[in-house]
Protein backbone atom coordinates (compact mmCIF):
# COMPACT_ATOMS: atom_id res chain seq x y z
CA UNK A 1 0.00 0.00 0.00
CA UNK A 2 2.90 2.72 0.77
CA UNK A 3 5.93 2.43 -1.03
CA UNK A 4 7.06 6.06 -0.53
CA UNK A 5 9.93 6.18 2.57
CA UNK A 6 9.07 7.53 5.63
CA UNK A 7 11.71 9.21 7.83
CA UNK A 8 12.39 9.14 11.99
CA UNK A 9 14.97 10.32 13.93
CA UNK A 10 16.03 10.23 17.32
CA UNK A 11 19.36 10.94 18.80
CA UNK A 12 21.75 10.43 15.86
CA UNK A 13 19.89 7.10 14.75
CA UNK A 14 18.04 7.30 11.51
CA UNK A 15 15.25 4.56 10.19
CA UNK A 16 13.81 4.73 7.01
CA UNK A 17 10.73 2.71 6.95
CA UNK A 18 7.90 1.56 4.42
CA UNK A 19 4.89 -0.15 5.60
CA UNK A 20 2.50 -2.41 3.83
CA UNK A 21 -0.82 -3.97 4.56
CA UNK A 22 0.66 -7.42 5.17
CA UNK A 23 0.30 -10.12 8.59
CA UNK A 24 3.28 -8.22 10.73
CA UNK A 25 6.42 -9.54 9.78
CA UNK A 26 9.29 -6.84 10.51
CA UNK A 27 12.47 -6.95 7.97
CA UNK A 28 14.89 -4.22 9.55
CA UNK A 29 18.44 -4.11 7.72
CA UNK A 30 17.40 -7.74 6.69
CA UNK A 31 17.23 -9.34 10.09
CA UNK A 32 14.40 -10.85 12.24
CA UNK A 33 12.78 -8.04 14.44
CA UNK A 34 13.33 -10.68 17.23
CA UNK A 35 16.72 -10.56 16.06
CA UNK A 36 17.39 -7.09 15.72
CA UNK A 37 15.81 -6.01 18.90
CA UNK A 38 16.61 -8.51 21.90
CA UNK A 39 14.94 -6.86 24.65
CA UNK A 40 10.70 -6.99 24.98
CA UNK A 41 10.99 -3.19 26.25
CA UNK A 42 12.90 -2.20 22.72
CA UNK A 43 10.10 -4.13 20.80
CA UNK A 44 7.17 -2.67 22.88
CA UNK A 45 8.19 0.36 22.01
CA UNK A 46 8.79 0.00 18.06
CA UNK A 47 5.34 -1.39 18.01
CA UNK A 48 3.65 1.25 20.46
CA UNK A 49 1.87 3.20 17.34
CA UNK A 50 0.20 -0.26 16.16
CA UNK A 51 -1.31 -0.72 19.56
CA UNK A 52 -2.17 2.46 19.97
CA UNK A 53 -4.21 2.23 16.32
CA UNK A 54 -5.44 -1.30 17.63
CA UNK A 55 -3.44 -2.24 14.22
CA UNK A 56 -1.17 -4.75 15.92
CA UNK A 57 -0.30 -7.55 13.49
CA UNK A 58 -1.86 -5.79 10.35
CA UNK A 59 1.09 -4.16 8.49
CA UNK A 60 4.37 -5.39 7.27
CA UNK A 61 7.66 -3.31 8.15
CA UNK A 62 10.70 -3.03 6.19
CA UNK A 63 12.99 -0.65 7.34
CA UNK A 64 17.06 0.48 6.94
CA UNK A 65 18.51 1.92 10.26
CA UNK A 66 21.61 3.18 11.16
CA UNK A 67 23.55 5.42 13.38
CA UNK A 68 23.19 5.58 17.51
CA UNK A 69 22.67 2.40 19.23
CA UNK A 70 19.80 0.37 20.13
CA UNK A 71 17.77 2.60 21.93
CA UNK A 72 18.00 5.21 19.32
CA UNK A 73 17.22 3.33 16.14
CA UNK A 74 14.09 1.96 18.10
CA UNK A 75 13.12 5.41 18.83
CA UNK A 76 13.78 6.58 15.30
CA UNK A 77 11.70 3.26 13.87
CA UNK A 78 8.85 4.20 16.01
CA UNK A 79 8.80 7.63 14.79
CA UNK A 80 8.79 6.55 11.23
CA UNK A 81 6.16 4.06 11.68
CA UNK A 82 3.63 6.69 12.93
CA UNK A 83 4.30 8.84 9.99
CA UNK A 84 3.92 5.94 7.89
CA UNK A 85 0.58 5.34 9.50
CA UNK A 86 -0.66 9.22 9.25
CA UNK A 87 0.24 9.19 5.54
CA UNK A 88 -1.82 6.27 5.12
CA UNK A 89 -4.44 7.06 6.92
CA UNK A 90 -5.34 10.77 8.08
CA UNK A 91 -7.85 9.80 10.68
CA UNK A 92 -5.14 8.33 12.46
CA UNK A 93 -3.93 11.32 13.27
CA UNK A 94 -5.26 12.14 17.04
CA UNK A 95 -5.19 9.03 18.61
CA UNK A 96 -1.14 8.83 17.46
CA UNK A 97 -0.24 12.66 18.32
CA UNK A 98 -2.83 12.35 21.80
CA UNK A 99 0.20 9.33 22.25
CA UNK A 100 3.23 11.42 21.82
CA UNK A 101 4.20 8.91 18.63
CA UNK A 102 4.12 12.22 15.97
CA UNK A 103 6.46 13.74 17.94
CA UNK A 104 10.56 13.93 17.58
CA UNK A 105 12.18 13.65 20.46
CA UNK A 106 14.55 16.31 20.06
CA UNK A 107 17.55 15.13 23.16
CA UNK A 108 21.14 14.72 22.32
CA UNK A 109 23.97 14.17 24.03
CA UNK A 110 25.65 17.42 25.36
CA UNK A 111 29.12 18.22 23.64
CA UNK A 112 32.48 18.26 26.47
CA UNK A 113 33.06 22.05 27.69
CA UNK A 114 36.86 22.41 28.28
CA UNK A 115 37.66 22.60 31.81
CA UNK A 116 35.24 20.22 33.09
CA UNK A 117 35.15 16.33 32.94
CA UNK A 118 32.16 15.93 31.08
CA UNK A 119 29.47 18.61 29.58
CA UNK A 120 28.63 19.75 33.23
CA UNK A 121 30.61 17.67 35.65
CA UNK A 122 33.54 19.88 37.30
CA UNK A 123 36.51 18.73 38.57
CA UNK A 124 35.98 17.92 42.02
CA UNK A 125 36.84 20.77 44.23
CA UNK A 126 39.21 20.73 47.16
CA UNK A 127 39.52 22.71 49.73
CA UNK A 128 42.79 22.29 51.40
Amino acid sequence: MSSTIHVGRRKSAVARASISRGSGTFELNGREFEDYFTTEKLRNHVTEPFQVVEQYGQWDVRARLHGGGTTGQAGALRLAIARALIEIDPDLRPPLKAAGLLTRDARKVERKKYGLKKARRAPQYSKR
